[in-house]
C-alpha cells in the first residue's frame, strides 16, 4: 500500500511538469502561474505544493528531468574518454543534436529555457545553479579535449581551453538558433557535419 501510495505521488508529480511544459511554452514563465499549472494538470493548487514549493522548484524539477548525454557516471566517463576522447565528444554532442530534434518534450522544455523565460525576480534564483552546471560540462569538454591533443588526435593551434569554447558556441548556436526557428535550417543535416568540420580544423583526422 505504501508503494503504491508513493507511485501515485510520483505519477502526480510527472503529471504537473508535463503541465508545466505546456503552460511555460504557451505562456512563458514569468506569465504563467501555479494556478495555471494546476488547472492544465487537473489537479487541485494543494497538490502543486504537496510537490513544489514554489516556480522556481517546479522549473528547477522541470530542467532536471532532461538527461544530458555528457553526466554520465563519472568511472564511466573517464574510461570512455581515456579509450576514444573525440568518439566520446562526437557521441555526446550527436545524442544531444538527436534528442533535440527528435524527442518533442526535450526540445520543448530548451525552448522554454531559452526563449520562454526570464531570469529576473523570483527566476534570477536559479540562474546561479544553471551557470555552475554549464561549467561542468565545460569542464568535462575540456578534459576530452586536453586528452584528445595527449593522444595526438588534435594538434595544438589552440588550447584545451579555447577549443571547448569553441565547441561549446557552436553546439548552443545551432541549438539556439533551430529552437528558435526551425525552418531556419535542418538539425540532422547540418549539425553533426558543421561538429565535425570544426573538429577537422583542430586536427582531427578522423572526423
Amino acid at each position: 500500500m505504501v508503494r503504491k501510495t508513493k507511485e501515485d505521488a510520483q505519477v502526480t508529480r510527472n503529471r504537473i511538469l508535463d503541465a508545466a511544459v505546456e503552460v511555460f511554452g504557451r505562456q512563458g514563465v514569468s506569465q504563467t502561474s501555479l494556478n495555471d499549472v494546476a488547472r492544465e494538470a487537473g489537479v487541485t493548487r494543494g497538490a502543486i505544493y504537496w510537490h513544489f514549493e514554489n516556480k522556481v522548484a517546479m522549473f528547477t524539477a522541470m530542467i532536471e528531468r532532461l538527461v544530458c548525454p555528457l553526466l554520465l557516471k563519472n568511472e564511466e566517463r573517464r574510461e570512455q574518454m581515456a579509450r576514444d576522447p573525440l568518439g566520446f565528444l562526437r557521441a555526446a554532442t550527436s545524442e544531444f543534436l538527436g534528442k533535440l530534434a527528435h524527442d518533442p518534450n526535450f526540445r520543448r522544455v530548451f525552448e522554454i529555457f531559452w526563449h520562454k523565460c526570464e531570469y529576473v525576480g523570483d527566476m534570477a534564483a536559479i540562474r546561479h545553479k544553471h551557470l555552475e552546471e554549464g561549467e561542468s560540462h565545460i569542464d568535462i569538454i575540456e578534459q576530452a579535449l586536453a586528452q584528445a591533443q595527449e593522444q595526438g588526435l588534435l594538434d595544438r593551434t589552440l588550447s584545451p581551453h579555447q577549443a571547448c569554447i569553441g565547441l561549446v558556441a557552436m553546439v548552443d548556436g545551432l541549438a539556439f538558433d533551430w529552437t528558435k526557428n526551425q525552418g531556419l535550417f535542418s538539425l540532422e543535416e547540418c549539425g553533426m557535419p558543421i561538429i565535425n568540420a570544426y573538429l577537422r580544423g583542430l586536427g582531427a583526422k578522423d572526423a
